[in-house]
């Protein structure tokens, strides 16, 4: 038994220094100098993405918590840019779409929840609006639990990936929603693109 507590510790140490080193190696890659270019088209692939999967959403999912979805990724995808100014005006049209959320359709005890979620979440987007990027991806950092936590009472027609970063906050790590599989990291944008693994999938 004690061998097998050893050896468990062990390969918990591996799997994590691993984790961090892609990050590193990543946080590597990124010195070249097409990585502008890379964030750029994949942006643009984003976007395609989201026309698409919206398409795809199943008819009784609650169309405002959609909308909301739709504007965090949005915002997210600023972030991965490292655009200041759009993520502030992203942020402010979060806000627009966390503020018209109607929860009346729900249980009370998930009505009380949802608009616990919201008033939180409209808060942080308030803040990214006007914030520096630094502070807007430590507002998105919380921003992003509140949308996950709201998508576990809403659920969606979209399948997402919950992704996470283990070097962002002073190694407390970070996680935060995506469309796609393929690691896109909003914490660090272009200094550390692909940083981060996905830790659970969602629908």
């Amino acid at each position: 038994m004690k061998n097998l507590k050893v050896t468990t510790g062990i390969l918990a140490m591996a799997f994590l220094t691993l984790t961090v080193m892609s990050c590193k190696d990543a946080k590597k890659e990124k010195t070249n100098g097409d990585s502008h270019a890379e964030i750029s088209h994949n942006n643009s692939d984003g976007h395609h993405d989201i026309d698409k999967k919206e398409m795809a959403m199943i008819d009784n999912q609650d169309t405002r918590a959609e909308a909301i979805l739709k504007d965090y990724f949005n915002l997210k995808d600023a972030l991965v840019g490292d655009d200041n100014d759009k993520a502030k005006k992203l942020g402010g049209t979060l806000v627009k779409s966390l503020k018209s959320f109607d929860a009346s359709k729900y249980s009370e005890s998930e009505k009380s929840e949802l608009n616990d979620i919201i008033e939180d979440a409209t808060e942080h987007a308030e803040h990214i609006s006007e914030s520096d990027i630094k502070h807007q991806r430590e507002h998105f950092k919380v921003l992003s639990k509140d949308v996950t936590d709201m998508v576990a009472i809403t659920g969606t027609g979209m399948k997402l990936y919950e992704q996470f970063c283990p070097m962002y906050d002073n190694n407390k790590g970070g996680a935060w929603l995506s469309m796609n599989e393929e690691i896109r990291n909003p914490y660090f944008g272009d200094q550390m693109l692909k940083c981060g693994k996905v830790q659970r999938e969602i629908n």
